[in-house]
Parts: C-alpha cells; sequence; structure tokens
C-alpha cells in the first residue's frame, strides 16, 4: 500500500520556495507529493520533508542531476516589487526586474523541459504576475513590463508545447509576504491597503496557494494559458 501511494505522488520542483507564497504551498502540498525547492537559501524549509537545491536564477545553473527524470510540475516563485514614478526608475531596474522574473523563469524552464516532457499525463507549469498587467496601476511600470512579458511567455509556451505541458499564470494583488513588507509594515500602511481592495483586505499566501495547488491538479487537467486574476476584485470593481 505504501508503494502504491509513493507512485500516486506528483514530482513538483518549486523555484523560490522558502518564503512568502513559495513556502505557503511547500506546506500546503508537501504530504501528497515529492518537492524539490531551488532557492539561494533554505531557511523556512528546516523540518520540511523535501529535497533543497542551493539555486539563485540570476547566477546559478540548476543543478538538475538532483531532480527525478520526470516533473510533473513547475512553480516558479521569485519576483519583484519597484513601485517608484517612471522618472526616476533607471533602465537598470528594469534589465534587474526582466532577468529576475522572465529570465530566471525561461533558464530554469528550459533546464527541466525534457523532464517536464516526460510526465506520463500533462505536467502543468505555474507562473506569477501581477494584477497591474492588465490593470493599469500608477509606479508599477517596471514590475508591470516584466510581469507582462511573463504572461506572454507562458500563452506561447502553451500553444507550442500543448498538449504534453500546460501553462497558467496567477496574477494576484497586494498579499502580505516578505517580498510586500516595506508596504504592510504598520497600521496604518496596512489599513490603507485594505481599504483599496473591494473585498477590504489584502490576501494571504495561503490563499494563493491554493489556487496554485488547483492548477498543479488534476483537477485543472482542461485549464491553460489563462491567467487567472485574483486580486480581492481591485482589478475589476470600482469600490
Amino acid at each position: 500500500m505504501e508503494n502504491t501511494k509513493a507512485k500516486m505522488k506528483k514530482n513538483i520542483l518549486i523555484v523560490g520556495g522558502s518564503s512568502g507564497i513559495g513556502l505557503a504551498l511547500v506546506k500546503q502540498i508537501h504530504y501528497k507529493n515529492n518537492l524539490f525547492v531551488a532557492n539561494r537559501s533554505n531557511e523556512g524549509l528546516n523540518g520540511l520533508p523535501v529535497t533543497y537545491i542551493p539555486y539563485d536564477v540570476e547566477t546559478d545553473e540548476l543543478e538538475i542531476s538532483r531532480l527525478p527524470e520526470t516533473l510533473d510540475g513547475l512553480v516558479y516563485c521569485p519576483g519583484t516589487i519597484n513601485l517608484r514614478p517612471f522618472k526616476g526608475l533607471k533602465p537598470e531596474v528594469f534589465f534587474k526586474d526582466f532577468s529576475i522574473n522572465v529570465m530566471g523563469a525561461v533558464k530554469t524552464l528550459q533546464s527541466v523541459l525534457g523532464r517536464l516532457n516526460n510526465c506520463e499525463t500533462c505536467a502543468s507549469v505555474v507562473f506569477f504576475s501581477t494584477v497591474a498587467v492588465q490593470t493599469g496601476m500608477p509606479f508599477h511600470a517596471s514590475v508591470a513590463t516584466a510581469k507582462g512579458a511573463l504572461e506572454g511567455l507562458s500563452r506561447s509556451l502553451a500553444a507550442e508545447l500543448a498538449p504534453k505541458i500546460r501553462f497558467n499564470v496567477i496574477a494576484p494583488s497586494l498579499i502580505d509576504t516578505p517580498l510586500a513588507e516595506k508596504f504592510l509594515n504598520n497600521d496604518t500602511k496596512k489599513s490603507n491597503a485594505a481599504a483599496r481592495h473591494p473585498l477590504q483586505r489584502v490576501g494571504s499566501p495561503e490563499e494563493i496557494a491554493q489556487i496554485t495547488e488547483f492548477l498543479l491538479s488534476n483537477k485543472s487537467s482542461w485549464v491553460t494559458a489563462q491567467t487567472l486574476t485574483v486580486d480581492g476584485g481591485i482589478g475589476s470593481i470600482k469600490s
């Protein structure tokens, strides 16, 4: 029975899985999947039954020898939040955001593409964007540019690599993660951020992890080339 259960587990690579949404996902799905977490550090992973692989998406090559020959899923979590007036955004900021959000995903995906293609059913890849791509928001020029490119990459690959691999994107609004700490580090900021959303609060990592789990699962087997906006209504409702 134990061997049967082990075979039913999926092999999933999570890049950036030691904090924020990635860590919430690890905690949520580790008991029913074989998880491989590639990250700059293993902080936050203590005691969790995962295979840790040191990996900086900007400077390192992924050590694919640590991965199984078949991957059922890839979740790419690294991201940036540089919210500044456009006139003060130097080109280096755009390059940095593009390097982490897009080129890191490209490099990672190319290194594990063969393993995703080995999936007997249909592998699932999940990227993360931002509501600011489809809903114009001030001060988001750099991050929206990078995440917009990531959405385009996802749709293109969904067409090119079907039916072996599905590609989907989750586009959240502000989520209470370490990456967003400077926007939520006191009661006034939290209150103001909550008030901008029709649901009157910011999102949690666990809520985004739940959507990610769905996209990795067989329950979403007919979902590909989609961008799922999970934003407390801010992108669609005028409150």
